[in-house]
């Protein structure tokens, strides 16, 4: 029978180009959160977490694997805990917007954003990944994305043969559209009948952009159980199994899904 998840969201304020400053903040939040190891499963960062969501590849993107996959691994191994979150990558001659998924035992797995947000053009700087990833997690199976990709529905839609539990976005969402994403949170949780998480910056980055959180934990009815609001935290919840699997075949609106396939381009 699968066990209960806890969760870790952190919600900080990123220093704008800054990779050292960034990590030695988000060291201190979790060592302040989560003193010890065996406190939560899964650790979730913000979209872009060293660097804050910047177009300038050239100058800030690091080589993979690089420094900062080096750190998720010692923060994985420190709280027995797998911890992602997205960076800004350079590899094989290409940047993406990547996101790490790290285990306790230094092993990983990547997803590369697949939609680039056009009105920054990211589209002009990144290469879009064209595949989805899926981890089994302690019992659980979790599909994690990018900012962006929570406005398209397909891209997130979930397989009723071979569900998972738990739908999660990593991003850097400005404020003068929270709305939309506690909207697009929400749907997303409904129609896919799964547990949602979605964890944001705050601050304000180097163009101007502000940022104001909203971090949160959603059910598969689209209610909210628990949220970060505008400050800077680490959120840590535990999500029930049970309530899930009872809700899945009480009410099995997966069964009626259309039949599709995603293909790459």
């Amino acid at each position: 029978m699968k066990k209960d998840l806890t969760v870790s969201l952190v919600q900080a304020n990123l220093h704008w180009h800054n990779p050292e400053a960034n990590l030695g903040q988000l060291t201190d939040l979790l060592a302040s959160a989560l003193p010890g190891p065996g406190l939560t499963d899964l650790i979730v960062l913000p979209e872009m977490f060293t660097t804050g969501f910047s177009m300038e590849a050239a100058a800030q993107a690091e080589a993979y694997p690089g420094p900062t996959l080096a750190w998720l691994q010692a923060q994985a191994a420190h709280y027995d805990a797998v911890v992602t979150g997205s960076v800004l990558t350079q590899n094989a001659g290409h940047y993406y917007n990547r996101l790490l998924w790290v285990r306790p035992d230094g092993t990983h797995s990547c997803y590369d954003k697949r939609h680039l947000f056009r009105l920054a053009g990211e589209h002009e700087v990144y290469t879009a990944g064209t595949g989805l990833l899926l981890e089994e997690w302690r019992g659980w199976r979790i599909r994690p994305l990018i900012c962006y990709d929570l406005r398209f529905p397909v891209w997130s839609r979930n397989n009723q043969h071979d569900p998972y539990d738990l739908l999660l976005y990593v991003a850097n969402w400005p404020q003068a559209r929270a709305e939309i994403w506690k909207a697009l949170l929400r749907a997303r949780g409904i129609e896919n009948l799964a547990y949602v998480a979605g964890v944001n910056r705050l601050g304000t980055d180097g163009l101007g952009h502000d940022y104001a959180g909203h971090s949160a934990l959603l059910d598969m009815q689209g209610e909210y159980v628990a949220q970060a609001g505008n400050m800077q935290t680490v959120l840590t919840h535990t999500l029930q199994a049970a309530p899930l699997r009872a809700f899945r075949e009480k009410m099995p609106f997966l069964q009626d899904a259309d039949e599709f396939e995603l293909s790459s381009c």
